[in-house]
């Protein structure tokens, strides 16, 4: 979802209150941000990332199409910089710009899945970048155009997840979407938890879901990551691992799950600036501990 510099205007005028904004809340561990900056028209407004296992390495996309890679830099576990290729555009089958706010991405093997806001669906993305349309349901076109599939991930067992950003009501769940490679099922709902909507999700290497979530106050964004495990018809065991302040990070919307070389759970996020100078491009990093990474470990 696009935030207008109206907004990140509004923001800027309260300033001041980021002088008393807290740490947030997290039970996961801060590891650092890293500011990303290129020189290029096409970057910025990224949406989804994904991370190579060995934490070297991200793809990630734009809510304008864009897609490029990137090689990270760490020092001490910390990203220190960036070396990316020049963003490249999804199209479709004749060639046109695809339509739509691209806005979750999942990986399997050689071959990329967006999704897309509006109108909702998921595409598979070919070597040369085209996209191509998974099949549909009729309850993917009751989603506003403005709050469709914004995040997607890939289970253990190579299906696909996506939920919309809104669930259209406070106290209604959240939809979960898996697509088989033949047809969609609903198996899950996550409930919702106050003003928070759905921006991105990934299964960790631990086998859960993990799904970051952000709520715009009119002045700031708190962002949240909630983790579940997952059986084949049913989620549980929610955790809240971390729940940032105002103005703590920019507008994260994407999330990547790996495992670190100690061993440890590492989240990764990207932040849209939604290509206004008042807003940043970042990544931030978060460490969960050894004893909520071990727990209910998948063998």
């Amino acid at each position: 979802m696009r935030f207008s510099p109206r907004g990140a205007m509004i923001a800027l005028a309260a300033l001041c209150l980021a002088l008393s904004a807290g740490a947030g809340d997290s039970t996961a561990g801060f590891v650092g941000s890293f500011r990303w900056t290129m020189d290029d028209d096409a970057f910025g407004g990224l949406s989804a990332i994904e991370m190579s296992d060995d934490g070297s390495q991200i793809t990630v996309i734009g809510d304008r199409s864009a897609y490029l890679t990137a090689r990270i830099t760490r020092k001490n576990g910390r990203i220190v910089g960036v070396e990316a290729t020049r963003p490249a555009l999804l199209r479709a089958p004749n060639g046109k710009l695809a339509a739509g706010d691209s806005e979750g991405l999942a990986i399997r093997g050689d071959r990329l899945y967006v999704s897309f806001e509006g109108p909702a669906r998921v595409m598979s993305i070919d070597s040369e970048l085209r996209a191509h349309p998974l099949p549909s349901v009729p309850a993917f076109a009751t989603y506003p155009g403005n709050s469709g599939f914004e995040a997607l991930a890939i289970d253990a067992k190579g299906r696909l997840l996506t939920l919309p950003e809104r669930s259209g009501a406070l106290l209604r769940a959240f939809p979960v979407w898996r697509f088989d490679g033949q047809r969609w099922t609903q198996p899950y709902e996550i409930p919702r938890r106050g003003g928070f909507l759905v921006v991105g999700a990934d299964v960790g290497p631990d086998g859960r879901l993990y799904l970051l979530e952000r709520e715009f106050t009119g002045f700031g964004f708190l962002s949240r990551v909630r983790r579940f495990d997952m059986s084949d018809d049913a989620l549980s065991n929610e955790t809240e691992l971390l729940s940032s302040s105002v103005f703590q990070f920019d507008n994260l919307e994407g999330i990547a799950v790996w495992r670190d070389d100690t061993g440890e759970i590492r989240l990764t996020m990207v932040a849209d600036d939604n290509f206004n100078p008042l807003q940043k491009t970042e990544l931030v990093e978060f460490r969960v501990p050894e004893t909520l990474a071990s727990r209910g470990e998948t063998p």
